[in-house]
């Protein structure tokens, strides 16, 4: 009887383990498909409405903010600011999905083979596409949503934000710096 309580035990404990080491774990795999420029890889650990929707409401926020009040007012401000509205939102609608990843990696090698740079060998894959979340500032802020958080080359904060469903943790939203 014992032996069957200290299984259990050990299996409970692994389970938490496991469950706490899963955000580490996926953006190590993100980190991954990035270096090998694999959107398969990738879109396996993103969650693509949350992600859409959050980046369609900072980019119409941002186009608010940089327009201004004053050009707003107008019956023709108002009509651009719909037009751009609608125009990031379809973008971020064709970017934001497995196959616009794979659209913007594959674009990457085509550009490169266009303008004659060689594909790099492994060795030299990784220096020139490090890991993008290695040093970033990673941290719980509750049981299921994890950060990591970057700072751009002014110091910026970009955070990337992982939430939990289940025992799986998927990147959910990206909150891009103010501008």
């Amino acid at each position: 009887m014992r032996k069957w309580i200290a299984l259990a035990v050990l299996m409970l404990a692994a389970v938490l383990a496991y469950a706490a080491a899963g955000p580490y774990l996926t953006i190590h795999a993100i980190g991954k498909a990035v270096r090998e420029e694999n959107a398969g890889a990738l879109a396996k650990h993103v969650d693509f409405p949350p992600l859409r929707a959050s980046l369609k409401a900072q980019l119409g926020d941002r186009l608010v903010r940089g327009v201004g009040i004053d050009a707003q007012s107008g019956l023709l401000g108002a009509l651009g600011m719909t037009v751009a509205n609608e125009l990031a939102g379809g973008a971020v609608e064709l970017m934001v999905t497995p196959y616009g990843l794979g659209a913007l990696m594959e674009g990457r090698k085509v550009w490169n083979r266009a303008s004659g740079t060689p594909p790099p060998r492994r060795g030299e894959r990784e220096a020139l596409r490090p890991d993008p979340l290695r040093d970033a500032e990673r941290r719980y802020e509750s049981t299921s949503r994890f950060t990591a958080t970057i700072h751009t080359g002014d110091g910026a904060p970009v955070v990337f934000v992982l939430t939990r469903n289940g025992v799986r943790w998927k990147l959910s939203d990206i909150r891009l710096p103010p501008p």
